[in-house]
This record gives C-alpha cells, structure tokens and sequence, in this order.
C-alpha cells in the first residue's frame, strides 16, 4: 500500500481546482483548511498504528525465532535426558535381575492374602459321629464325615510373601468346625529359602509332608470333596510335620526331584513326644516329563520311618497304647492329557496311589486298668484310583475307587476280641462327582459315594460343595 503525505495532498487539489481556490472566501478558505488538516490528523493516526503493529510483527517474529532456536536446545538435551535414562533403567534392569527383590506383584510392603471358602450339605445314611475306618489302627485325625445337613467345611486363610531376597515366608490357617464350634488350626507356618545353590530348597517350620502326591495339596485343590481311605487310614488324613525339609531338583530335561525331612513326629503315624530330637523321617523322590504335545506324567516313590512311644486310641471304650517302629512306603503317579497342551476345552487326569505299612513293638491294653503288654505286629496296605475328565469348558466328571486290607495284625498274646476295630477287615468306598467351574476362582460340585468303611454299614452319601477363591493365590502344583 503507497500512502501520501498531506503538503503533497494540498499542492495537488489546489492545481485541479485553480477557480474554486481564487475564488473562495476566507470563510470557504478557513473551512478547507480545517477539513485538511482533520484530514491530514487522521491520515497521522493510521499511519502510526501501522508502524506500531509492523514493530509488533517484527518483536512476534524475533521470539519465535528465539524460541525456536530454544526448543532445538532443548530438544538436544532431551535426547541425550532419554540416552541417560535407558542406560541407567538398564543398570536399574541387571542389578535387579542379580540380586532377587520383593515381588512387585505382591506389594512391596504388605503379603498376598487369600481366603478359601467351603461349604456343604450332605445327606448321609449312618451316623457320622460313630465313622470309623475298621481292621486300622485308629489315627485320630478328622477322617469321618461332617455332620448330616449343613455344615461349614474346612475353609483356608492364607498369607505369603518373600522376607527379602533370601527368604520366602508362608502361613496358613485352616477355619473349621468341631461339635458345632468354631476352630482355628495352624496348617503351615513356614520359611523357606530363595538363592540357594544348585536347585536346593530348604523349609523350616509347620508343613505338609513331600510325600505321595496328594498329601502337598489342600483340600481345596483336591477333585473329590474328601481324602481318600489310604490317607484317612495311614497319615488321618495327611501327614503334617514341625521339622525341616530340604528338597534338591536335578538340572536335568527329566524333571527328577530328591527331598527329605526331619520332623518332631508328634502326630500320627507318630505320638506325643517327650523328649529332645526328631521323631519322624522322610525321604521321597519324584521323576516327570511330557509326552509329545499332549501328554505328561509324574511317578514317586516315599518312605516314613517314625518310632511312637505309647501313641494311644481308644476301642469299645478302653483305651490302649503302642511303641515300636512305624515304616509306610507310598508309590504314586498321575497322567495328564490334553491336546496339543491346551486344557481350557477337554482335558484328562489318571491319579493313583499306594500304601503299605510295617509296624513292629509293643501293644498296651486297657493303659488305665488292666495295663497288658504284648509284641505286636501290623501289616496293612491300600491305595485308591481317580480319573478326571473335563468334557467341555468348566464342566468335569470323575470317578474313584478305595481299597484298604488290614492284612497281618499279630497281636501276640493279647485277646483279639477285645480289640475289634483291630479285627481283619478290607474296608472299600466309591465315589463319584461332577462339578462346575464358572470360573478359575468358584467350584460348584455334586458327589455321591458309597463308604464301607464300617464292618456291616454301609453308608450312602451325598455331598453338595461349593469352593469359592478370594484375594491372591498362587498356581496350583502339577
């Protein structure tokens, strides 16, 4: 845009208009020039708004430029910010992958808790307070069934997490019920080690025995709603140890895992211990693999060795003691099928058990009366076979089959009627089940199963369960 200057405007006007402006009156000429100089005023004040927003302009452009130059600095020391940072997170990355932390997973300050809620209603044709496993030493664990109707099973609340990176501490409580009255019982208290060497594993505290293969379980895990007959029998129902476990996992492509354990023995197969030492001892070995894609397998072999001294149980009344030696030997295996490794949809589980115990000392009779000692002798044997088939998602039948023998009981000069739960019998039991998992944290599930536990009663029965999983829980074992 040109712009003209007012003296230049006036010369201008007066050559075009030479008879208006000799003619004019000073009046005329008074107003023209009042009309010249608002013009000239206002073409000021334009141009100096102009000049005023073009210095604008210009102090806009300076700091964008200046800002741009900036935010290219800036930038360059935010690159080499990233370099610096990944170098140190990959620092961060090794020290961590070096020295084992707490689980973030877990929370670095609080332990993983988790609550397992069971339930049942059964509808049982004998009476449970008299269940009894005849022609077997009596183990005085809850092996019988709860009571008829309603009943609160044996719910879990559990609690874990690593001490730091050296150790790992586990607790677990187990919330039943025991003549209508509410109980709480320790299950496991235990430590257990992280960076031991060569695939070491140690264990101090309460906690279940490594022998067999369901003993590790609880019963939540179980696929049936009660333990089978050999575990009520021989460990009423599971062998539960204070001592120390120390298991070592082979670098092998087999899987082949070697443990033992040293415990107090103060429970069955054991008794009450009044002296210093252990009373119990284990030894256990496990081998596994797959086969092909679809198929894997475990096999295990255990031995218990425990010397009660005067482990007491009562029969018709009286009560009676041994002493001597107990030795239980358990044979398992499980195999698992699912195609190509993917048990969402179908899957399959054989799992069997067995069990023979050699039990040599001394028998009392009637401890608070007569008190008569024999030499005694005790060879009895059993195991059970399980299959699980899961049909379709969330759906699974199964079917199992117990079988106890008393087999040689020698009671040496002692009256064999006066102990007739001791008397030769071969108790039997079938089950079972079908069950229904929405989910991988409920379980709804049906049972059926006739129990002949019981010299001459048979017990039909029918179990209604549900299995619900609360808070954080780990995966179960294989």
């Amino acid at each position: 845009m040109t712009f003209v200057r007012p003296g230049v405007l006036c010369a201008a006007l007066a050559a075009a208009f030479p008879a208006a402006a000799s003619a004019a009156t000073d009046a005329d000429l008074k107003q023209l020039r009042e009309q010249l100089r608002e013009l000239r005023q206002s073409y000021e004040q334009r141009i100096q708004a102009l000049e005023q927003r073009l210095a604008e302009t210009e102090q806009q452009a300076s700091r964008a430029a200046a800002t741009a130059a900036e935010a290219g600095t800036t930038a360059s020391a935010v690159a080499r910010s990233v370099v610096q940072v990944e170098s140190r997170a990959a620092e961060a990355q090794a020290a961590a992958d070096s020295v084992a932390r707490r689980p973030t997973g877990e929370s670095a300050f609080n332990p993983a808790v988790s609550l397992i809620l069971d339930s049942k209603f059964t509808r049982l044709q004998r009476d449970p307070s008299s269940y009894r496993i005849d022609g077997f030493m009596p183990s005085g664990g809850e092996v019988g069934p709860p009571r008829k109707g309603f009943s609160l099973g044996e719910s879990e609340l559990a609690f874990s997490a690593n001490v730091d990176h050296l150790f790992r501490g586990n607790a677990r409580f187990s919330l039943a019920e025991d003549d209508g009255q509410g109980t709480v019982e320790v299950e496991e208290v235990n430590v257990e080690t992280l960076a031991m060497p060569a695939g070491l594993k140690l264990k101090a505290g309460r906690f279940l025995s490594g022998v067999g293969y369901l003993n590790q379980q609880h019963p939540h895990e179980w696929d049936f709603t009660d333990a089978p007959l050999a575990y009520k029998a021989f460990f009423g129902p599971r062998l539960q140890n204070d001592g120390l476990q120390l298991r070592w996992v082979a670098p092998t492509e087999l899987f082949m895992e070697f443990g033992a354990e040293v415990a107090s023995g103060e429970r069955f197969p054991g008794a009450e211990r009044k002296a210093n030492g252990a009373g119990l001892w284990t030894a256990f070995a496990h081998a596994g693999g797959d086969i092909g894609d679809s198929s894997a397998w475990r096999v295990g072999l255990s031995h218990v060795h425990s010397n009660p001294r005067e482990r007491s149980f009562e029969d018709n009344g009286v009560t009676n003691a041994f002493s001597g030696r107990s030795q239980t030997w358990i044979a398992d295996f499980v195999y698992k099928w699912a195609p190509n490794g993917n048990s969402s949809v179908t899957n399959f589980k054989l799992q069997g058990e067995y069990f023979q115990r050699r039990e040599t000392g001394e028998l009392t009779y009637d401890t608070d009366g007569a008190a008569a000692l024999s030499a005694v002798r005790f060879r009895p044997s059993g195991g059970y076979l399980q299959a699980i088939y899961q049909f379709m998602p969330q759906w699974r039948v199964g079917v199992r089959g117990d079988w106890l023998r008393s087999g040689t009981t020698d009671l040496g000069t002692l009256n064999a009627g006066d102990l007739p739960i001791l008397a030769g019998y071969d108790p039997r039991r079938q089950s079972a089940m079908v069950d229904w998992s929405p989910s991988e944290f409920s379980r709804l599930r049906l049972q059926v199963a006739r129990d002949q536990s019981r010299n001459g009663e048979a017990d039909n029965q029918v179990w209604l369960q549900y299995i619900m999983s609360l808070g954080a829980h780990g995966a179960h074992k294989f």
